[in-house]
């Protein structure tokens, strides 16, 4: 609702402009697109189907150009974009090291060296989350494959389940912003930004977010100190570090290829499937059984990704067809109001779509809108892209809709309230609501380290 009165805001705001003498508003077509997106999300209509429909709609009703006759070419783009070949390679390769058991190795190297700190095991959740964000790409998936590796540990034991629940979902949620995220190259698809670019100004602003998870996490076990863990030999904690082995080299492969230029993050990709498939081998896990239900997830997968992606463009095309995203962006360009303001403005009515719309919808419809506002503030299209990323990744675990959430709350061993879930993790969303507030204040934590590398 409170994203409805944002656009009903701006509405009036453009009404009083064009009374002024300012450019001709289209009121009618952004009330027609409020209403209609308002009551087919409201019947629970697939998110594809919404973008898809809103677009014939709008297309009919309002544009006078043959606007069928440019739908073909307007989906051809971005099915037909090299980089967008990277998403369903990053999603089958992270299905290869779920199903080859690489992701309960990582678990239980990195509980050798962690269980001893405040809080325990919770260190163990967030930093194999972040390890294993950084190979595959996608915050469900990691959530997921560390869900189910991490809480059979927890199984009668005295750390508090909100806790546990809320130190899953959050690691979960660094899934799209360690690099390689997906959502860095949707971002980088729909405003033509670099990809390579985008990865490497989510260096810094990952590991702020992992960081004050961390802090988090330690608060809590200094204020509910548990019982130490034996502590264990150097020699064995050395050798459990072989386990981190495959990890760390698939990391090297995919982020290492990037960063030195060696690659795009499409060829990455590539090579980060060969490796997973490599390592399967090794493990004696290597089948066509776990190859074809590896493939079998990613294609589901990709199709509902894809269905979005192309209902998203053509709603777009047929927006910029009737000048919605110009007059915007001219109208609030042109308020009495200090950019830092406005764009306080726009990740507020990120905040407040996050509550009930799921991330990928919420960056496809979005950014084409906002993009052209943000640029003209003089906002670097690199931290935006950032900034957007950490957003949507709030929104995965924001109540009462955050997607990671309910993937934890699933694979519970126990049946208990979602409630819990929602407890857990407030301390670790305004964690990261701090994360975005310190990247507002200070942009360099995204822009320093693309300028240096450049």
């Amino acid at each position: 609702m409170i994203a409805v009165v944002f656009l009903l805001l701006l509405l009036a705001g453009a009404v009083v402009a064009a009374a002024n003498g300012g450019q001709a508003v289209p009121v009618v077509e952004i009330l027609a697109l409020t209403g209609a997106f308002l009551v087919f999300f409201g019947a629970g209509v697939y998110i594809a189907a919404v973008l898809g429909l809103l677009g014939v709609l709008i297309g009919l009703t309002f544009s006078d150009r043959p606007w069928w006759a440019f739908a073909g070419q307007t989906l051809w783009g971005p099915s037909s974009n090299f980089v967008l070949v990277a998403v369903p390679l990053f999603l089958l390769m992270g299905e290869i090291l779920l199903r080859a058991g690489l992701s309960d190795r990582l678990y239980r190297a990195l509980n050798v060296w962690l269980n001893r700190l405040p809080g325990g095991l919770l260190h163990t959740n967030i930093v194999s989350c972040a390890v294993f964000s950084a190979i595959s790409g996608s915050s469900i998936a990691t959530a997921a494959t560390m869900g189910s590796v991490a809480l059979p540990y927890f199984n009668d034991s005295a750390y508090s389940q909100r806790m546990v629940l809320g130190s899953l979902a959050a690691g979960g949620a660094l899934g799209n912003l360690i690099p390689p995220g997906i959502t860095f190259i949707i971002y980088g698809l729909i405003t033509e930004t670099s990809v390579g670019a985008l990865y490497i100004a989510a260096l810094l602003p990952s590991i702020l977010v992992t960081g004050l998870f961390i802090l988090v996490i330690m608060a809590h076990g200094l204020r509910h100190p548990l019982p130490r863990p034996a502590k264990l030999p150097l020699v064995l904690k050395l050798k459990a570090l072989v386990d981190l082995v495959p990890t760390l080299l698939l990391m090297l492969l995919v982020l290492g290829s990037i960063y030195a230029g060696f690659a795009t993050p499409t060829e990455a990709a590539a090579l980060g499937v060969v490796g997973a498939a490599f390592f399967a081998g090794i493990e004696g896990k290597l089948s066509f059984r776990l190859l074809n239900a590896s493939a079998e997830a990613t294609a589901r997968n990709t199709a509902l990704l894809g269905l979005i992606i192309f209902g998203a463009y053509l709603l777009n095309y047929l927006l910029t067809a009737i000048n919605v995203p110009q007059t915007l962006a001219g109208f609030i360009g042109g308020l009495p109001l200090p950019p830092w303001a406005i764009m306080a403005c726009i990740l507020a009515l990120y905040l407040a779509l996050g509550t009930f719309m799921e991330g990928f919808s919420m960056i496809i419809t979005t950014v084409p809108v906002v993009f052209p506002i943000v640029t003209a503030l003089g906002y670097d299209p690199i931290w935006f892209g950032v900034m957007v990323t950490m957003l949507v990744e709030i929104a995965q675990i924001s109540p009462p809709d955050g997607t990671v959430m309910y993937v934890l709350q699933g694979m519970r061993p126990k049946a208990g309230p979602i409630t819990d879930v929602f407890a857990g993790v407030m301390p670790f969303l305004g964690a990261y609501l701090f994360a975005v507030v310190l990247m507002m204040i200070w942009p360099d934590i995204a822009l320093w380290l693309p300028r240096v590398m450049q």
